[in-house]
């Protein structure tokens, strides 16, 4: 019987109508409701029930909108609606990204910690140093800055956010009517950061939260990503597609915090999960095929292009995949490129083979089975220390996030896996950390 200490953790990516490009198509999706926040504040309901550790979004500072199938999966500002969600739940973490590139650490920082005040200490924040130029072209830039620059800054970004986020204390705020006074100003002292990037007086106009500051969480699987968590991270979701790749990730975070003279328990790893639950293995297999039936190849095309750099328009559908450059030469994000060569090594698949593979996940862990085939599994990553937890990605919502509710859970908690009920309220107490 697993105990506190050594139970999983789940955390959940929610994302449009499902992770999978072709689930807004299905007949039970919300796609009209994407715009509604009633629709995310029951996505997070249906988690919290589930005992999740948290919900997540992701962001993108930029909307192209020139395809009639583009999806406005970021109709709204995460932090704006973590805000809203954090009214309707009462357990649940709520994760929001933020890019060290495009943000100002000040306005930030002062954002989460108001969020972690109104929901008493849920919050935690995703760093990210963005991907595109079309992102760049939105705040005042010519391009995207080279990897190296951006996590130059996220550095210094992290840092700093930190000094904020702990400038002054809730406790110093003492209000006494007989002697007027509000507040003691001695343990009230400015940041003074002054570095290559930003320059803060401070202090925060917010004082530090209920769980102290907000849990920071980092998701860079490049060598510099790994770095940076392993210097600032409470935890990091990292994308492996199999159990080789999962052990090589968690191996390299862990040298570098011996570098940074952190134990590897300091910090939690969720690498992503998807999954397609059945009674049995041929049921859930059948709704993976539905969906793939439904997907626009042209989106599934340009997506493998943005992935790989090249224009993938031109490769023959039923021929094995064209060969790639290897890691060391390829210029954009290194995660996921990395991801799809161990795809073509695992699996010689041809470019429609592979395209199928992403749009179960991107390249995610991806399980297809009864609920326990599917933890035997997550239990093998777990014991082997190779993940904290998992952070699922549903392919279609709410029906997959359902399904893993109502079936995945309850055969994690039999196993005492997971927990039964929430124990603490805030999201450190959740994931265990301390204050």
């Amino acid at each position: 019987m697993h105990t506190f200490e050594n139970q999983m953790h789940l955390g959940v990516l929610l994302y449009g109508c499902g992770h999978h490009q072709a689930a807004w198509l299905m007949p039970d999706s919300y796609i009209e409701d994407i715009g509604n926040i009633s629709y995310y504040q029951t996505l997070a309901r249906l988690a919290e029930k589930g005992c999740f550790d948290a919900i997540f979004f992701a962001d993108n500072q930029a909307f192209r909108g020139a395809e009639p199938t583009d999806m406005p999966a970021f109709w709204f500002d995460p932090i704006v609606k973590l805000t809203a969600i954090s009214q309707v739940t009462n357990y649940v973490g709520l994760v929001s990204t933020v890019s060290s590139t495009f943000a100002n650490p000040f306005t930030v920082s002062r954002q989460l910690l108001s969020l972690d005040h109104i929901s008493n200490g849920r919050v935690g924040w995703n760093l990210v140093t963005s991907m595109t130029d079309g992102e760049a072209f939105n705040h005042s830039m010519e391009a995207l800055p080279a990897r190296g620059d951006r996590y130059k800054k996220a550095d210094e970004f992290a840092a700093l956010m930190d000094k904020l986020f702990l400038s002054w204390d809730a406790d110093t705020f003492q209000p006494s009517r007989e002697e007027h006074t509000l507040i003691d100003p001695t343990n009230i002292q400015a940041v003074n950061h002054n570095d290559d990037f930003f320059k803060v007086k401070g202090p925060s106009t917010t004082p530090s939260s209920p769980q102290g500051k907000p849990v920071s969480m980092q998701a860079g699987a490049s060598p510099q990503g790994i770095a940076l968590a392993a210097k600032y991270a409470d935890a990091v979701y990292s994308v492996s597609w199999n159990f080789k790749q999962a052990k090589e990730y968690r191996e390299k975070l862990t040298n570098q915090l011996i570098q940074h003279e952190r134990e590897a328990k300091q910090i939690k790893v969720f690498p992503g999960l998807v999954t397609y639950v059945g009674q049995t293995y041929e049921e859930a297999l059948e709704k993976k095929r539905v969906l793939d039936k439904q997907l626009p190849i042209e989106d599934a095309l340009k997506q493998l292009s943005m992935f790989v750099r090249q224009d993938c328009f031109q490769w023959e559908l039923d021929e094995k995949v064209p060969t790639l450059p290897p890691l060391e030469e390829f210029d954009g994000p290194i995660g996921r490129y990395e991801t799809i060569l161990e795809m073509i090594r695992d699996k010689n698949p041809t470019v429609r083979e592979l395209v199928g593979y992403l749009n179960a996940g991107g390249g995610h862990f991806t399980l297809i089975g009864t609920p326990k085939d599917i933890v035997d599994q997550m239990e093998r990553w777990f014991d082997a220390g190779v993940a904290d937890g998992f952070n699922l990605m549903p392919p279609t919502l709410p029906g997959s996030l359902t399904d893993f509710v109502e079936f995945v859970v309850p055969e994690m908690q039999k196993r005492g896996l997971f927990r039964m009920a929430y124990s603490g309220k805030t999201f450190r107490e959740h994931l265990g950390l301390t204050r």
